[in-house]
């Protein structure tokens, strides 16, 4: 069993304003028994209930810091029994609910304008650890599992760039990275999941429990259900990591070796970017391609590169840990946290593009692309198998090979500036639909309801169905507006 220590019992202490209930005809929060001549009364919490202004601010933010939604409370749950009695309360006085967990979300997806939101970040709890399974809270983050099962010579089998998200916030989405080819996305490596639904009901769901809602929840964007527990799956962890850097300034070449290496699955960790070209200017192709081992067995790099162009060029390899790998982001993280550009806004672009119209959009994406336009952000493009992807609400385009396209934009604090920058998201969107893409349910792209229907195409009616039966009232999560 490994215990995780709840953040609840750090800040319990804090000063906050003590809440009694809820006035429905002021629609306001109750913080005192005389402030209203009759309320209906929260339920009696483990945690903490808080309407205080630092609070309320707080969770009406996000990463992207382009959209703010003030909610009217935030719940910082003591146990899962505090989100369910909260789930059952604001349904009943009609108040709208959302759950966040470390506010990684680009425009707004878990806020709630006077509503309720659910600070999962409590929820930190690795319940236990087996030699295939690990039994998590939804607030623990990747990096902590990920410490947690490497001990133990485990890890996940899909691990996000970015370790410090919660495992419920990813889950909901999808979740995605450089092993999805042999893997899928993370919600594709889900045991089983202890959620509450919209109308309060507080259940375990798997592939052969209530299979439909565990579909349904499982990259379904918090629409039906929040995410209390997870477990999930883990498999033997190696020991070391080969990673090759291959670069091609031809788009064309660049494609063709990433198919091929996607297809042949030779690498157990595929990604890619566009990267700022040497001279500074323009860009060129990289393709990152790591393989994993443990001693006395080695990589075989004449396998591993034969076959790929010589059109690669330069080539550099970086033979390292693999927890050195899996953490490879967090010391530019930390300096750009350190240098303030971390707290910069982020209007980030998350597309899938069809293999086959890849390099025509792309290529004529980047004749145009320039340093400015994306804030000086990573550009990724990697190849994702539709075969691996089981998740019936993460959508994905009808080709077999798909390329995820990803601009991680900064913005400097200047609206002009972050408003183009989300309006160029929406028209690559648009052209990316155009020829068969798809988005990622994250960044920063605007969607209006038909939107919505459009991108789950044929399976709306699942999705819609679904929350009628899950959600009734329709409180669960508002601020993706696909409702």
């Amino acid at each position: 069993m490994t215990e995780g220590v709840t953040r609840r019992r750090a800040i319990s202490g804090l000063a906050a304003l003590a809440v009694v209930g809820f006035d429905p005809r002021a629609r306001t929060w109750v913080t005192s028994a005389s402030a209203a001549p009759s309320f209906s009364r929260v339920p009696e919490l483990a945690g903490s209930l808080f309407v205080d202004a630092a609070h309320l601010q707080a969770a009406g933010d996000d990463f992207g810091h382009l959209v703010r939604r003030i909610p009217a409370a935030v719940l910082l749950p003591g146990s899962i029994a505090d989100v369910v009695k909260m789930v059952r309360y604001a349904r009943a006085q009609g108040v709208k609910v959302a759950m966040r967990g470390q506010g990684h979300a680009q425009f707004g997806q878990c806020q709630v304008d006077a509503g309720l939101v659910i600070d999962s970040s409590s929820l930190d709890t690795i319940h236990s650890l087996t030699s295939d399974r690990a039994h998590v809270d939804a607030g623990v983050r990747w990096s902590e599992l990920l410490l947690a099962a490497t001990a133990r010579g485990l890890t996940p089998p899909v691990l996000t760039d970015y370790l410090e998200l919660s495992v419920g916030g990813t889950l909901s989405v999808g979740g995605i990275g450089g092993a999805m080819q042999h893997f899928g996305a993370q919600a594709d490596n889900v045991l089983e999941l202890e959620v509450v639904t919209g109308d309060g009901k507080l259940v375990k769901c798997s592939r052969y429990e209530r299979a439909e809602l565990f579909d349904a929840v499982s990259s379904g964007l918090g629409q039906f259900a929040l995410i209390l527990r997870a477990t999930v799956r883990l498999v033997k962890a190696p020991a070391r990591a080969l990673v090759f850097h291959l670069f091609y300034d031809d788009l064309h070449v660049f494609i063709r070796d990433q198919l091929r290496l996607v297809k042949d699955g030779r690498f157990d960790y595929l990604e890619g970017q566009v990267v700022s070209a040497p001279s500074g200017t323009g860009f060129r192709y990289m393709i990152e391609a790591g393989s994993f081992y443990t001693p006395p067995c080695t990589a075989d790099e004449v396998r591993l590169l034969r076959g790929l162009s010589d059109d690669a060029t330069t080539r550099e390899r970086i033979d390292q840990s693999y927890l050195d790998f899996a953490f490879r982001l967090a010391q530019t993280i930390e300096f750009l946290k350190s240098i303030g550009v971390w707290g910069f806004p982020h209007p980030w672009l998350s597309l899938f593009l069809p293999a086959s119209a890849t390099e025509h959009y792309v290529g004529d994406l980047v004749a145009r692309l320039t340093t400015a336009d994306t804030g000086q952000g990573p550009v990724l493009l990697y190849p994702v198998l539709r075969s691996r992807v089981h998740r019936p609400f993460l959508r994905l385009p009808r080709e077999e090979v798909s390329f995820a396209f990803n601009i991680l934009r900064t913005a400097p604090p200047d609206p002009v500036v972050q408003a183009a920058m989300v309006a160029s998201n929406r028209a690559l969107y648009e052209a990316a639909v155009a020829v068969g893409g798809t988005r990622y349910a994250s960044g920063a792209i605007p969607m209006a309801a038909q939107d919505w229907r459009q991108h789950f195409g044929e399976v709306w009616p699942d999705f819609a169905r679904a929350k009628r039966r899950y959600d009734p009232s329709g409180i669960l999560t508002p601020g993706a507006g696909i409702f």
